[in-house]
C-alpha cells in the first residue's frame, strides 16, 4: 500500500474509535450542547422583549431578537463543543493510548486526524441540534439561496476544523483532562464577548475593541448576513483569515506537541 493509502486507512479507525467513544459516553457532548440551548431560551424568552427594544427602533419584538441571536448561538455550539475535543485529546495522552500507539506500525498523525474529523463531524450535528431547536422557536432565514446555504455551511465547518485544531492543541499541553477543559474554556467565553448577543455599535467605547478584534465576531456577523440578508461588508475576509490562520497555528502547534519525545 502507498504511504497515502496507509495514511487514510489508519486515520479511518481513528476517527470510527472516536466516534465509538463519543456514542458510548454522550454525557460529555450533551452537557457542553445544554448550554446553548440554555442561553437561547434564556435570552429570547425571558430578555427578548427588552433586547430587542433596547437595540432596535424602541419597539419589543421577541422574533426579531431570535433571528438576531441565533448565528451567535450557532458559533457558541461550535466553541462549546469543542472544549470536548482537548478532553478526549487529553484522556488519552494520560491514559497511555498514546504510548500505545507510538509503538504501532500506523501512520503517526492519524491519530490526531481522527480526533480533529471526529470533532468536526460532532461541531456539525450540535450545530444541527441547536439550530433544529432554534426553528422550532419560530427561527427562519430570509430569503436564503441555495449559495447562501452551502457558504454558511461551509463557514460553519471552516470555524469548527480552525477551533478544533486549537482544542487539539490545549489538549496535548494539558497535564489532565481538568486542566484541558479549563485552559479550552475561553472557546466558549469569547463568544459571549463578541457581537452574539448585542451588535458592537451599543457596547461601550472601552470594550468595543474586545468585540471586535477577535475572530468570533467577523464569524458571526458573516453567518448572520447569509441567514437574513443583512450586510457582511469585509467580514467574511476576516472570518475565512481568522479561521485559516488558527487551524494553521493549531496543526503546527498540536503537531509540535505530538511528535515531542515523552519525557
Amino acid at each position: 500500500m502507498s504511504s497515502l493509502s496507509l495514511a487514510v486507512r489508519d486515520s479511518s479507525t481513528m476517527l470510527r474509535r472516536n466516534l465509538l467513544h463519543a456514542r458510548r459516553y454522550p454525557s460529555l457532548t450533551l452537557n457542553l450542547l445544554l448550554t446553548p440551548v440554555m442561553l437561547l431560551l434564556l435570552f429570547v424568552y425571558v430578555f427578548g422583549d427588552v433586547m430587542s427594544a433596547g437595540i432596535g427602533d424602541g419597539k419589543a419584538d421577541r422574533s426579531e431578537y431570535l433571528a438576531y441571536v441565533v448565528p451567535g448561538i450557532l458559533m457558541l455550539t461550535i466553541g462549546g463543543t469543542t472544549i470536548g475535543s482537548a478532553v478526549s485529546v487529553a484522556m488519552d495522552m494520560t491514559e497511555g493510548i498514546v504510548a500505545r500507539f507510538r509503538t504501532m506500525a500506523i501512520h503517526r498523525a492519524s491519530v490526531l486526524i481522527g480526533h480533529v474529523v471526529g470533532s468536526v463531524l460532532q461541531c456539525v450535528a450540535g450545530v444541527v441540534l441547536v439550530g433544529a431547536v432554534a426553528v422550532a422557536l419560530g427561527f427562519r432565514a430570509t430569503d436564503t439561496t441555495v449559495l447562501e446555504w452551502v457558504l454558511a455551511f461551509g463557514l460553519l465547518a471552516l470555524v469548527s476544523l480552525a477551533l478544533t485544531w486549537i482544542a487539539v492543541g490545549m489538549g496535548l499541553s494539558s497535564p489532565n483532562a481538568e486542566a484541558a477543559s479549563n485552559n479550552a474554556l475561553p472557546l466558549m467565553i469569547l463568544p459571549l464577548l463578541s457581537s452574539a448577543f448585542v451588535p458592537v455599535d451599543a457596547m461601550p467605547g472601552w470594550f468595543r475593541p474586545v468585540a471586535e478584534y477577535q475572530p468570533f465576531t467577523p464569524a458571526i456577523e458573516t453567518l448572520r448576513g447569509l441567514l437574513l440578508g443583512s450586510e457582511i461588508g469585509h467580514n467574511g475576509w476576516l472570518a475565512v483569515a481568522w479561521c485559516a490562520g488558527l487551524a494553521v497555528l493549531g496543526h503546527l502547534w498540536s503537531t509540535s506537541l505530538f511528535n515531542r519525545e515523552p519525557k
